[in-house]
């Protein structure tokens, strides 16, 4: 669903169903945060979302193990940790069964990386195959991280580079090179399970992931939630191998034109970022990293404690101003 239509059903929910919060809900529907957070004491909060979309490869394997990545990141992005998850099974009814024990075992061997156990889920017939997960975990009550947090002055760190999108799409359509949809996929499968924890070691104000809505609608979110301007650097932005390319071969989704209508207001474009560019800002991810915002000097220690970590973080702008987006070279 396109972030329009989405953004008019919360709407009516809010309008028809009156937010009565129960005292033991610290994030619900109220606020646009990744996932659910509910608090059993003072040291333990369940944190639950739930995620599901059609084949982004052609793998079984790697489709399953990306998705489970996808529907565990809600939960990173909030600074929790894995504990269980249920599989959400859509498949065709034609279709050999041994294709979705492929990929309930890539999912099932992600879950256990990241330290969790599938337990179980539910499956439907449909003419389209379509896999993902419900994830629960947990999360401290008072270290939970938010879209709203980010202060004037903090910086904007992303953890994997971006192009998941344009690459599976040039895919479908038989344009993509066999070493860029293997490195995009290795970029899929990756946990933000190390992020997450170090994001909250190093004072981490806010968090998100990206996803669906592409870099600046997840970074608008941000924007919006914490009340202060983004200055963006294109400069700074990593990209996957062949996500240039792809581009220039017009491989976009859909989803991105969605994305790009409903977010452009909040955008101010320098006159030297060109269209294509800016496409590709507006590309829907699948696993795509984590969004955190620091203190300058938070994010020193957070990049440090990542590279000991052999994981990837880069700086790639600074809250400021008034509510809006600007993206300079």
């Amino acid at each position: 669903m396109g972030p329009e239509a989405l953004a008019h059903v919360l709407r009516r929910l809010h309008e028809e169903l009156p937010s009565r919060p129960h005292p033991a809900v610290l994030v619900g529907l109220e606020a646009p945060d990744d996932a659910a957070v509910y608090q059993l004491d003072e040291e333990t909060a369940l944190v639950q979302s739930v995620d599901f979309f059609p084949p982004v490869v052609d793998d079984p394997y790697a489709y399953g193990a990306i998705a489970a990545a996808n529907a565990m990141s809600d939960i990173y992005a909030m600074g929790g940790e894995v504990r269980f998850a249920l599989n959400l099974v859509a498949f065709p009814e034609g279709l050999d069964p041994e294709i979705l024990v492929r990929i309930l075992k890539g999912a099932a061997e992600k879950v256990r990386e990241a330290g969790g156990v599938v337990l179980g889920g539910h499956t439907v017939s449909d003419r389209e195959p379509k896999f993902g997960l419900a994830v629960t975990g947990i999360v401290h009550p008072q270290r939970i991280l938010r879209k709203s947090g980010a202060r004037p002055g903090d910086v904007l760190v992303l953890t994997k580079p971006l192009g998941s999108g344009v690459i599976t799409t040039a895919l479908k359509r038989d344009l993509a090179r066999p070493e860029e949809v293997e490195e995009a996929m290795a970029w899929m499968m990756r946990l933000n399970k190390t992020a997450a924890r170090l994001a909250v070691k190093s004072n981490a104000h806010a968090a998100t992931d990206v996803t669906g809505f592409g870099l600046l609608g997840h970074a608008w979110e941000m924007v919006e939630a914490s009340g202060v301007g983004l200055t963006l650097e294109v400069g700074r932005l990593p990209w996957m191998r062949g996500a240039q390319r792809c581009a220039e071969a017009e491989a976009f989704a859909g989803g991105l034109w969605r994305n790009r209508d409903f977010y452009r207001p909040h955008v101010a474009l320098d006159p030297s970022i060109d269209e294509r560019t800016e496409a590709l800002l507006y590309d829907p991810q699948t696993s795509g990293g984590l969004l955190l915002a620091f203190a300058p000097r938070d994010a020193e220690a957070f990049l440090a404690r990542m590279a000991e970590a052999g994981e990837p973080a880069w700086v790639i702008g600074r809250f400021e101003g008034e509510p809006g987006i600007l993206v300079i070279p």
